[in-house]
């Protein structure tokens, strides 16, 4: 077997407020293997959403290592860090933060371009993308004129263009009503799968856990493993 895409070893990460200590994540350890899809679930202000943002380099721990394709993002600087956000990872948050004057085309082709993807080919590949999530008839309208569940399917399309190695959807689907949520949790895993990536989704939706390959749950700091609930 391959070397997991994540390994996470004895994370820890407190918070300080009025003085007093808050324990958000004890010790905890985990392995993701490339191209599977992983669940975490809990209560709200278990950490999971801290867990999240530490993986994606948005948040740092206080000990402990996350090593993701190998290298350890734990001591990067700032601007390591924003490289590694950049081409390693893909962001979904429940809020789907499009760019209010840009199409749903230019959404998810902006971060490509950015990132130095010639223009052609990176419009190429937005509508590729949004064709995946059945936007393509929506190309050309801005977030204003898109209802909720698809402007989380322009996000979810978003995240994949860069070709990130892990793909971290927190809630993805907090704010759609039960139609909508299903139909982004099957665009999200499924294109997951079509292009190979890892993803690792936070929810309190049982249905979107349900399609994980595998399910943890997150309670007072510790991390368990429910096991796998599909064939890896």
């Amino acid at each position: 077997m391959s070397d997991p895409l994540v390994r996470v070893s004895n994370l820890v990460k407190n918070y300080v407020s009025g003085g007093e200590t808050l324990y958000i994540l004890k010790a905890v350890s985990f392995e993701v293997e490339q191209g599977s899809s992983v669940a975490v679930s809990g209560q709200s202000g278990s950490g999971k959403s801290t867990l999240l943002n530490i993986l994606g380099g948005l948040d740092r721990c206080d000990s402990g290592s996350v090593e993701i394709a190998g290298a350890d993002i734990s001591g990067l600087s700032e601007n390591s860090l924003s490289g590694y956000r950049s081409r390693q990872v893909g962001f979904i948050f429940q809020f789907h933060y499009l760019l209010k004057d840009f199409t749903a085309l230019e959404n998810v082709m902006l971060p490509a371009f950015i990132a130095g993807m010639k223009k052609k080919a990176a419009l190429e590949k937005a509508r590729l993308l949004l064709a995946d999530v059945k936007m393509e008839t929506r190309l050309h309208h801005f977030p204003s004129q898109l209802s909720g569940g698809e402007r989380q399917r322009v996000a979810v399309a978003r995240s994949m263009v860069n070709d990130p190695d892990i793909i971290l959807a927190d809630e993805p689907t907090g704010n759609l009503d039960p139609h909508n949520s299903a139909l982004v949790a099957e665009l999200l895993y499924a294109g997951a799968e079509k292009w190979g990536k890892t993803l690792m989704v936070v929810t309190h939706d049982e249905h979107v856990a349900r399609r994980a390959m595998y399910r943890y749950t997150l309670d007072n700091g510790t991390l368990s493993r429910e096991g796998a609930v599909k064939d890896a």
